[in-house]
């Protein structure tokens, strides 16, 4: 479980940081037509909204002190070797192999 979480940090940080490195340059225009639409009323419309009585109930919230018994536990650490990925990202402009 530990391992997994490690592996999906590090692919979600390498996404993010290979998507800081982009760059984009536009090479077209682009052109949107929308189309356009008539609406006509066909007959008028008559909207009554139901009525209703309600009765909330009354609600009191208070506090009162118990005594409960808590379990007390210890933290600790132990060093262990984990394999943590490692990402090397060179922006598209420090690249050599520009197209």
């Amino acid at each position: 479980m530990r391992k997994s979480s490690f592996v999906i940090a590090g692919l979600v940080s390498a996404a993010s940081i290979a998507l800081v490195g982009c760059d984009v340059q536009k090479t077209q225009e682009g052109n949107v037509s929308v189309p356009q639409y008539e609406v006509s009323k066909a007959k008028e419309g008559d909207v009554t909204l139901p009525k209703y009585d309600v009765d909330a109930p009354e609600v009191n919230v208070t506090t009162e002190k118990k005594e409960v018994e808590v379990p007390k536990v210890g933290v600790y650490t132990e060093k262990e070797t984990l394999s943590i990925p490692k990402v090397d990202v060179t922006p598209a402009q420090d690249r050599d192999d520009k197209k």
